[in-house]
């Protein structure tokens, strides 16, 4: 990011700094440079939006703050201030494969225009488990792997000794590391509510509430359930996903050569994985949304992709190289049942290098079209 003129940067991880800008938050936001002020950790005095839309009612030039936190300020129970029509949300992911490849987001152009190479660079499972054991935190990108793990446990400690140590809402804090792990099992599954409440020892009300604060803390996110239609047999449950699958590994103590050959394993990591790079794109477009599907039929699609003008994509994730009719029933079903009307392109995204045509628009295509 590119500023003109001076930046004035005043964080809350200073006690002095947060100390004054409770004590005194109008005085704190008020600022004579031509740059833009930029206040991180504003989670840490969630007091100061309220005085920073005062001063943006009045003087409307934009720019004029950039406001950082490491968690979710506005879906905090006691924040009471949106700066709805005031502000850009930004979401700051970790790396995707792209980013550290340096090349373009184009996987949602070419999925909705069904355009795609014959051929994508060899991208086998293996090396599909080593991005997702990586993840994606810039800190981590270069370290070799037992380096890797010794700094997500570090920062997880962190986390819970500081941040969340300072959540009032937070009352118990091994209760949270407990639901967190357990989350971090189920990622890219249908998540069993009453076991985790009963594995964690939280009444419902205080599961609910911890499961906002992980996903407020930026460690895990729910995709909703597609429900454009009627049809009567829909489901309706959230699916739920780590944020990056290097702190997923690591939580539980997973090394990729142990899990390689363990098919609901190695699925799970590798269809987070997959998740974190489609939602980055997503983020970055704006003209996308996000969902997934599953009945009571049980057919389930791992992913449904939807543009700005109502047509769909559905996504299927497969972590090993071999692919066939099969693996597109559900799309087919999707596409003949509840798509009619509307675009429907359907793909399996699997560990091989060709892309290739199970008829009727349906396609197998190499995984590393994500970031290719």
């Amino acid at each position: 990011m590119f500023f003109n003129g001076s930046v004035e940067i005043r964080s809350l991880d200073s006690k002095r700094l947060r100390e004054a800008a409770l004590l005194d938050p109008h005085g704190f936001v008020r600022y004579d440079g031509e740059g833009p002020m930029v206040v991180d950790e504003v989670q840490k005095a969630p007091e100061l939006l309220s005085e920073i839309k005062l001063v943006v009612d009045r003087n409307r030039r934009p720019g004029q703050y950039v406001i950082t936190g490491s968690s979710d300020i506005y879906s905090a129970p006691e924040s009471d201030e949106s700066l709805a029509g005031r502000v850009k949300n930004i979401r700051m992911r970790t790396f995707t494969q792209g980013e550290i490849q340096g090349s373009e987001p184009m996987f949602l152009t070419r999925l909705f225009a069904n355009d795609y190479a014959n051929r994508y660079p060899e991208c086998d499972k293996r090396t599909v488990m080593g991005y997702a054991f990586r993840g994606g935190y810039p800190e981590v990108v270069g370290l070799p792997p037992d380096d890797r793990r010794e700094w997500f446990q570090d920062y997880i400690k962190s986390l819970f000794a500081k941040d969340i140590k300072d959540d009032e809402h937070i009352r118990r804090q091994q209760a949270l590391h407990d639901l967190l792990k357990a989350v971090a099992a189920w990622s890219s599954k249908f998540v069993d509510a009453d076991a985790l409440q009963t594995a964690c020892g939280l009444s419902r009300s205080t599961y609910k509430g911890y499961l906002g604060a992980l996903e407020r803390y930026y460690l895990c996110e729910c995709v909703g359930a597609w429900t454009g239609t009627d049809y009567a047999r829909i489901g309706k449950r959230p699916k739920w996903y780590m944020c990056d699958t290097g702190l997923m590994a690591a939580m539980l103590n997973w090394r990729a050569k142990d899990i390689e050959l363990d098919p609901d394993k190695s699925g799970k990591i590798v269809e987070t994985f997959v998740f974190s790079e489609l939602a980055a794109q997503i983020d970055l477009s704006g003209d996308y949304s996000l969902y997934q599907y599953r009945d009571i039929d049980k057919r389930e699609i791992d992913f449904i992709v939807e543009d700005a003008d109502g047509n769909l994509a559905g996504v299927e994730v497969k972590a090993g190289s071999g692919v066939g009719k099969n693996d597109f029933k559900h799309l087919e079903w999707f596409r003949e049942h509840l798509a009619r009307g509307r675009k429907f392109f359907g793909i399996v995204l699997y560990t091989g290098r060709e892309t290739l045509s199970f008829g009727g628009g349906m396609l197998a295509v190499p995984m590393s079209v994500l970031w290719s």
